[in-house]
């Protein structure tokens, strides 16, 4: 079940969240760093750095380059697959949960405010 929107009111979404998100005091993500985030959160797991390399068609640098700014905003972590000591396993962390619960809810708050 989709959502039927116009593209000038999908960009206006677009516009709106990017707005709110670098007004807030809180970090704002890039573009790649948003795909990667959503991707941990929104996918079924197991998540690795190959495997999201992969789905995002960059290298595993770009996504490690990624990842380490945000482990620092403790919104993913990383941890070695135990099972496979060469795979470096991306977790959602409680934090990273919050952070993408209040952009579903700004979007939501921005697609209610577009005109009809």
């Amino acid at each position: 079940m989709g959502i039927e929107m116009r593209p000038a009111q999908a960009l206006r979404l677009l516009h709106q969240n990017a707005l709110r998100q670098a007004r807030e005091a809180e970090q704002d993500l890039t573009v790649r760093q948003t795909a990667i985030l959503l991707t941990v959160y929104l996918e079924p797991p197991p998540h690795t750095v190959r495997g999201l390399a992969g789905r995002l068609n960059v290298t595993k640098p770009v996504v490690t380059r990624a990842l380490d700014t945000m482990g620092r905003l403790e919104l993913v972590e990383r941890r070695r697959d135990p099972a496979d000591l060469r795979n470096v396993l991306v977790r959602r962390t409680v934090k990273g949960s919050l952070f993408v619960s209040r952009m579903a809810d700004r979007l939501v708050a921005e697609a209610a405010l577009l005109p009809r």
